[in-house]
């Protein structure tokens, strides 16, 4: 059996397109969900005889299923990703691709082991985790022109403002249709002349930022921006891209978004100033649920009486 588990959001689903538009495989089962979904091995921890490709989720969150996986002696595993692993096992049926740059993510480590044969798609992936900047670089040594540049940022951004959600129901499209909607085309630009699920991402998306727009700043004493969303799919279907343009906006600044959960909790996304992409996975890791990269991360469900622990510490490593 092959699996093919993935990231549900543009990094997570343009990585594992430009993988099998290298290595095309016909029968590989899809295993992939919301943004936020990351422990998808333990879907598979009793498996044995196949071949599995992780892309886009931390290994260390993993790590129970993973030597599961490898403990059999039949599972082989290529494993490609750009987040916190810590200790990597050695294995003979384990292949690994990490690289935790902070410049970098799961689609661009792709075109490099593709030879950029894909590159568009990984132009896509990058723009959707807000890479603005090695995007760009590759779209200047491709020649795109401005417009191109455009289609392929709006792609990368709605494919990651569909990954978000706390389940499916939140979102337009499962990101295994997604998926499946652009594995036809090798080309980023004949998907974008033909696809319908782009207008109604379009449409989705420019209804949920009116609304998100509307929120007013929390007040701090810093120079960092704190924003407070409701328990409603609207706000966390935005959540992902509202908190990347608003690291935009403030390159030198901090962003937290605190969303409210249905159950009392609350979901955190931390943006590290652009100028200065360090700690957002080392602050949120410190708090139950937390994990991420040290550019983005976020924590899941902050239990309400650790929220001013959690706002004092964003504050102190944001000075």
């Amino acid at each position: 059996m092959n699996y093919d588990i993935f990231n549900g959001d543009a990094d997570g689903i343009f990585a594992l397109h430009q993988l099998r538009l290298q290595v095309p495989s016909s029968n590989s089962k899809l295993i992939t969900g919301v943004k936020r979904d990351i422990k998808l091995l333990n879907q598979i921890k009793d498996t044995q005889n196949s071949h599995i490709t992780v892309l886009d989720i931390s290994l260390d969150s993993n790590r129970a299923a993973l030597n599961s996986l490898l403990q059999t002696g039949s599972n082989k595993i290529t494993y490609i990703d750009h987040h916190f692993a810590g200790d990597i096992p050695y294995s003979k049926q384990l292949i690994v691709h990490i690289d935790t740059s902070a410049e970098t993510c799961t689609s661009l480590i792709v075109n490099n082991l593709a030879g950029g044969k894909h590159v568009d798609w990984a132009i896509c992936g990058a723009f959707g985790d807000n890479l603005h900047k090695p995007a760009l670089e590759l779209c200047r040594l491709q020649g795109y022109s401005n417009k191109q540049i455009q289609q392929l940022q709006e792609v990368g951004e709605l494919f990651n403002y569909n990954g978000y959600g706390a389940n499916v129901k939140d979102l337009y499209f499962h990101p295994a249709d997604l998926y499946k909607a652009v594995q036809k085309f090798r080309c980023a630009f004949d998907f974008i002349k033909q696809s319908e699920k782009l207008s109604i991402l379009r449409k989705g998306h420019e209804s949920d930022m009116q609304r998100a727009l509307l929120v007013k700043e929390h007040p701090t004493s810093d120079k960092n921006r704190v924003f407070f969303f409701p328990d409603e799919p609207w706000a966390r279907r935005v959540g992902g891209v509202f908190s990347n343009m608003k690291a935009r906006e403030l390159p030198d600044s901090a962003h937290a978004l605190i969303t409210a959960n249905f159950d009392n909790t609350l979901r955190i996304s931390v943006r590290a100033p652009l100028n200065d992409r360090r700690d957002a996975a080392t602050l949120c890791k410190t708090f139950p649920t937390g994990g991420g990269r040290e550019t983005a991360a976020g924590v899941n469900q902050l239990p309400a009486k650790m929220l001013d622990s959690f706002l004092g510490r964003f504050s102190e490593i944001y000075t």
